[in-house]
């Protein structure tokens, strides 16, 4: 018996890298898994169809239940039926990871509305769709007086938490991602889901070549993604007793990150302030905080 047994989990963009790892990872702690894949490739053109499928193979031969999904998780309907064929097959839903997407890296200034629209359509509208039904699913369960014990894992970034230069399409919609997550944990508690985010830093097919090299050293990679694997099953389990906190995760260390928050108020008093003065109470309140972290790749 693992952490995650017999619990039905979905997981999004489940053919490669940090999803195929959720994958084997949900299903060797005793999780039915949806495996979720478009199967295209990293820039989001067409790839292989049956990538899930493939993942499934896996789990089955290692004796886990699973099923392959091949939805488009920003679509309305297919995201839908991605969780109704959860529910159909396994007979209900007990956690949503939301990993899906691909880059289309330009700097700002030369990217195109269609690499805009495409990046954020994937990452920010593609985990807003699957949770947006799956909380669908969960309210009516508990309204009914069903028992509800329900977890989202959502995936952010670094560059979603710091920035980072030539990403500014994903960077902004990673951005977006830690914001939801918060929002969820503190709409849906009240229905039984608890709802956290990972920022993982790992060798993917999305890094490699950009942060890493492709190759991995030999034995134990410290940036391998298995390594993320870990806290987002934990995450998704009913062990999980924290909601609306984000994390960034790498080989064998995790840290919490903290949010927006606001720094020392400065003022002039009741009336109105002049231009000059809003740049004076400005300067003092930065001075009175914590520098933000370098954006990535600045400098």
């Amino acid at each position: 018996m693992g952490i995650c047994d017999g619990r039905v989990v979905v997981i999004t963009g489940a053919a490669r890298g940090l999803g195929r790892a959720h994958a084997l990872a949900f299903a060797a702690e005793g999780a039915k898994v949806v495996v979720n894949d478009l199967g295209v490739e990293r820039d989001g053109s067409e790839g292989t169809s049956d990538a899930a499928q493939e993942v499934v193979d896996e789990i089955v031969a290692a004796g886990g239940e699973a099923v392959a999904n091949a939805a488009d998780v920003a679509d309305w309907d297919q995201a839908q039926a991605m969780i109704q064929q959860a529910v159909d097959t396994f007979g209900g839903l007990d956690t949503l990871v939301l990993n899906a997407g691909f880059l289309k890296d330009r700097m700002l200034a030369g990217m195109s509305e269609a690499e805009w629209d495409s990046v954020t359509r994937v990452h920010l509208k593609g985990h807003f769709a699957p949770a947006r039904h799956a909380i669908e699913f969960w309210r009516e369960q508990a309204k009914s007086g069903a028992p509800v014990d329900a977890r989202v894992v959502n995936t952010s970034s670094g560059a979603g938490l710091a920035g980072s230069i030539g990403q500014g399409n994903y960077a902004t919609a990673k951005a977006g991602i830690a914001l939801l997550t918060i929002q969820q944990a503190a709409e849906w508690g009240r229905y039984g889901v608890l709802a956290n985010a990972v920022a993982p830093d790992a060798r993917t097919r999305m890094t490699a070549g950009i942060f890493y090299e492709a190759e991995a050293p030999e034995g134990w990679d410290p940036k391998g993604p298995e390594n993320v694997s870990p806290l987002v099953c934990w995450l998704g389990s009913d062990a999980c007793d924290v909601t609306g906190r984000v994390f960034e995760v790498t080989g064998g260390q995790l840290n919490v990150c903290d949010g927006w928050q606001k720094g020392p108020v400065e003022s002039v008093g009741e009336r109105m302030m002049s231009a000059a003065e809003a740049g004076e109470l400005a300067h003092r309140s930065i001075d009175g905080t914590q520098a933000p972290a370098p954006v990535y790749g600045a400098g």
